[in-house]
């Protein structure tokens, strides 16, 4: 498989005073080829013109945004630099799925257990509890403050 690094450069803003370069466009042509053809004595191959929006500082507190040209070069990486295909001996331990998680591989899903109920906030373990919802199955639940002074209704 072959992999690529990417370089991304500003585009030139104004064009280059040179000997036959008169008018504005033959002069910035002149330095874009110039820009063009430094990148591509490093072996960078060129790709495209983008012209992307850039949020810069106005004034002390404001923001505006302008539009930015890059050029994108790239080149092929070498063996040695070409990124690893990364399997179970490749992947640093930090990045490996935890023990427990299954493999989204060819075997079938295993259940997982459903979470236990809540807690009744009459017993011990609810009465800590500032809201309790009740609703008829279905429907959504009507939230009303706990108050320990009044049993739910149908306890007496």
């Amino acid at each position: 498989m072959q992999g690529y690094e990417y370089r991304v450069v500003p585009a030139p803003n104004r064009g280059r005073k040179a000997r036959g370069a008169k008018t504005t466009p033959e002069r910035f042509a002149l330095a874009l080829t110039e820009t063009m053809n430094a990148q591509a004595a490093d072996g960078w191959e060129f790709v495209r013109a983008d012209t992307l929006p850039c949020e810069e500082r106005a004034g002390l507190t404001g923001r505006t945004t302008v539009q930015v040209s890059v050029l994108v070069f790239r080149r092929a990486l070498d063996a040695e630099r070409a990124l690893p295909i990364l399997d179970e001996t490749t992947v640093p331990p930090a990045l490996r799925a935890p023990a427990g998680v299954a493999d989204l591989g060819d075997e079938p899903a295993t259940p997982v257990a459903a979470p236990p109920p809540p807690a009744d906030p009459m017993s011990a373990e609810g009465l800590g509890r500032s809201l309790v919802a009740d609703a008829p199955e279905g429907r959504a639940p009507k939230i009303t403050p706990f108050r320990r002074d009044r049993a739910p209704e149908g306890d007496s």
